[in-house]
């Protein structure tokens, strides 16, 4: 079994148009992991990670691996409102051979490293948490190799912190892996952290970790303002900025189609105002969103609030 896997075209549909007016009118699906030689500065890069290893590890809902067909699928009828002469790939997904969760992380890195090389904007949809160690290892590399420092955003109510099970990782461990990998450049702010979600020994880790972050208490709208100073700080001393949006994070009243769904979570307007803010810092050089479960999405809601989280990150970033 080959564990990569194109995107067929059929997956994007939608209205029909003469012009270019729809998603999927504007996605073009390769078959291969290597972005064709065409010059232009401006390509979005989209890959799947079909995988739910991670989450099975760590005790998550098992269907994970669906969640990248799903944003697709969503994302296709939207309307397009980025700029005309951008070109968007679809390289398609890397999947997990039975329990060979580390061969796809591998194979992950690699692509998203060059992905950066050719100066694609790499879009990452996930599948579980565990993509972040990949994800983050091959942005922080390549952000290292120009001199530059790289600061994490996860919007999340976990840390994600936890040790390997086993010497192996989980969906619960990726940034716990990219801290003990880059233990001198690990810059790292969590917002929507649920004190219920995570026990005293992951908050005595993350202060070992110097993590920054904000309990979902004070993660709310009416609190802007300091949320706003708290990502002025953490940007000031950052050039770049890898995003990872875990949908689990959100109330389950928006999004119960998740691996470890929650009542009490943070809402799509406030997201919004930190997409934004984060897109027109200038910094943002990657994306991924994660912990889609469509086996337990109502009426596509889930998949449909990842594909608007990574419409508007790309609009607000492209166009303002």
């Amino acid at each position: 079994m080959s564990i990569y896997q194109s995107t067929p075209p059929t997956l994007w549909s939608g209205r029909k148009a003469e012009s270019l007016q729809y998603w999927h009118q504007a996605v073009r699906c390769l078959d291969s992991l290597d972005l064709p030689g065409e010059s232009t500065d401006k390509k979005l890069a989209i890959l799947g990670y079909a995988g739910e290893e991670g989450v099975k590890r760590n005790q998550g809902r098992i269907g994970t691996a669906q969640g990248p067909k799903a944003i697709r699928k969503m994302m296709g009828p939207m309307a397009y409102h980025l700029p005309k002469a951008l070109k968007i790939y679809d390289l398609g997904d890397v999947l997990t051979e039975g329990d060979g969760m580390e061969a796809s992380h591998d194979l992950i890195y690699q692509t998203i490293k060059g992905l950066l090389s050719n100066k694609a904007f790499p879009v990452i949809l996930g599948g579980g948490h565990d993509l972040a160690y990949p994800h983050g290892k091959a942005v922080m590399e390549h952000c290292l190799s120009k001199g530059e420092k790289l600061g994490i955003i996860n919007l999340d109510a976990h840390f994600d912190i936890r040790p390997k099970v086993d010497g192996k990782g989980h969906s619960g461990s990726p940034f716990l892996e990219l801290a003990t990998s880059f233990p001198k450049n690990f810059e790292y702010l969590c917002l929507g952290i649920q004190s219920a979600a995570n026990p005293p020994e992951l908050f005595e880790k993350a202060n070992q970790l110097h993590v920054q972050w904000m309990e979902m208490e004070e993660f709310t709208m009416d609190n802007w303002p300091q949320i706003k100073d708290h990502l002025d700080t953490f940007c000031q001393s950052i050039n770049k900025i890898y995003l990872s949006i875990d949908l689990d994070g959100f109330s389950s009243s928006v999004a119960p189609g998740v691996s470890a769904p929650s009542p009490w979570g943070f809402s799509p307007e406030l997201i919004a105002k930190v997409l934004e803010w984060i897109a027109q810092s200038g910094k943002l050089i990657s994306l991924d969103v994660v912990e889609l479960n469509p086996k337990y999405d109502q009426d596509n809601s889930t998949s449909k609030l990842a594909a608007r989280c990574i419409e508007y990150t790309l609009r607000k970033l492209l166009i303002g």
